[in-house]
């Protein structure tokens, strides 16, 4: 079993009670918001190491990096391989800082997405762009329906109702 693999089947286990889950959820939350308090405060500099490297630079366990890794891997400007890390691999967190803004707001994730450290990341009306854009992308719209008596949309001058609409 990958590293990955025991992170996600501890994380996402049956067997815990809702109180224990959100127990879980709550510790990982906090420990994420710290981690990201800490890149936020210098972008510049990609910080890079192995697993066991970067919970030391954090003060996380290895276990919990591989859960962070996860979750931060799709804001990076290059992904790490995560599916097939181990203790070994070199892992190295180039972010994106508007994918990762995105995807913070995508996730929910007000407790990160509110950061002070975005007033001098991202300008506000960007934020608010990139918030709008995010909250549209999971908004379905219909397109107008197509009446009985309408020229059918297929272009062959039937009405809709003795051509497709059969």
């Amino acid at each position: 079993m990958t590293l990955l693999e025991a992170w996600r089947e501890k994380a996402y286990q049956q067997e815990m009670s809702k109180e224990q889950d959100q127990a879980f959820w709550n510790d990982y939350f906090a420990r994420e918001k710290s981690i990201y308090e800490q890149l936020l405060a210098d972008p510049e500099t990609v910080v890079s190491g192995t697993l066991p490297e970067l919970a030391e630079k954090f003060g996380q366990s290895v276990e919990f990096m591989v859960g962070f890794s996860d979750g931060i891997n799709d804001s990076l400007k290059t992904p790490n391989p995560i599916e097939t890390m181990d203790e070994t691999t070199v892992l190295s967190y180039d972010i994106d800082l508007e994918k990762l803004y995105y995807n913070m707001v995508a996730c929910k994730a007000s407790w990160l997405y509110e950061l002070p450290a975005w007033d001098k990341l991202i300008p506000e009306e960007r934020r608010k762009e990139l918030y709008k854009e995010q909250k549209a992308s999971g908004t379905i719209v219909k397109g107008k329906k197509i009446g009985r008596n309408d020229p059918c949309p297929c272009g062959s001058g039937k009405k809709y109702k003795y051509c497709c609409g059969r």
